[in-house]
């Protein structure tokens, strides 16, 4: 059982954050995220930032965060893609068809995948910010033929600061309505292999770590399969009565990043 937890966030060795709605929303920091951050610095808690979002390559979300003033390496940063790769380096992937940004599509062919593939072993799904009704009909046809499908995450949503935007669970949808396809496989939040192989490698104790999100059903569902701290922000996705309707209890809940540390 999970030791209580207040908003100074004694006892926490590590925090793995969120980016979109948590730490920033479009393309600009949430208030006091950047102050947030600092006083992580000097509490000596290490930080690392962990995205559902498979739209950007890791060198992208560098670019982004250092923008915004964040100082970050690669190291720092965790994102359903690399799970996504992980799955298919297990499963023998290396034919896929794409249907994600040419950022995403950089980051599988690195690995050694083929994303433009005549002959997939599975169409691949991200978040693609880059959605074209080609990339959206060759994808079906594949489907119809009975090529599956994995997936980078389920989110639904991606916030920004004029709203919810169709993410990767919306696209799920529109291929279930054409083709009675879901996803053979989700990968990312709320996986717990997204965090634990780092808590692992960094010799910590999933109790002594925290989860920082906007959402209940990847954020706060995956804190809650890897046995560490779930802390709700509601500068994102959920509001304060999804909090109350929802199967988890948080560890903690927070307007924002800026009531933590």
């Amino acid at each position: 059982m999970l030791s209580r937890l207040d908003s100074s966030l004694e006892g926490i060795d590590a925090v793995f954050l969120d980016l979109d709605g948590t730490i920033y929303l479009g393309g600009k920091p949430i208030d006091g995220a950047l102050e947030f951050l600092e006083r992580l610095k000097v509490r000596g808690i290490k930080r690392f930032f962990l995205s559902n979002n498979s739209s950007k390559s890791v060198d992208q979300y560098l670019e982004k965060l250092t923008k915004m003033g964040i100082s970050a390496s690669s190291e720092d940063i965790l994102l359903s893609t690399h799970d996504l790769l992980s799955w298919l380096k297990r499963e023998g992937v290396t034919e896929t068809y794409l249907v994600g940004t040419e950022g995403m599509g950089d980051m599988l062919r690195e690995d050694g995948v083929r994303t433009a593939s005549k002959e997939p072993q599975y169409v691949v799904l991200g978040y693609d910010t880059e959605i074209t009704y080609e990339k959206l009909s060759m994808a079906s046809i594949y489907l119809h033929n009975g090529v599956p499908m994995v997936a980078s995450h389920p989110d639904m949503v991606c916030p920004s600061p004029d709203g919810g935007l169709p993410d990767t669970g919306a696209y799920m949808e529109l291929f279930e309505a054409t083709t009675g396809v879901r996803p053979a496989h989700v990968c990312g939040k709320p996986n717990a292999g997204m965090i634990l192989h780092k808590i692992e490698e960094l010799g910590l104790k999933p109790s002594r770590c925290a989860m920082v999100g906007d959402r209940l059903y990847t954020d706060m569902e995956m804190a809650d399969r890897a046995g560490v701290h779930g802390i709700l922000v509601l500068s994102g996705e959920a509001t304060a009565s999804d909090a109350d309707a929802a199967n988890q209890t948080p560890s903690l809940i927070v307007d924002s990043v800026a009531s933590l540390v």
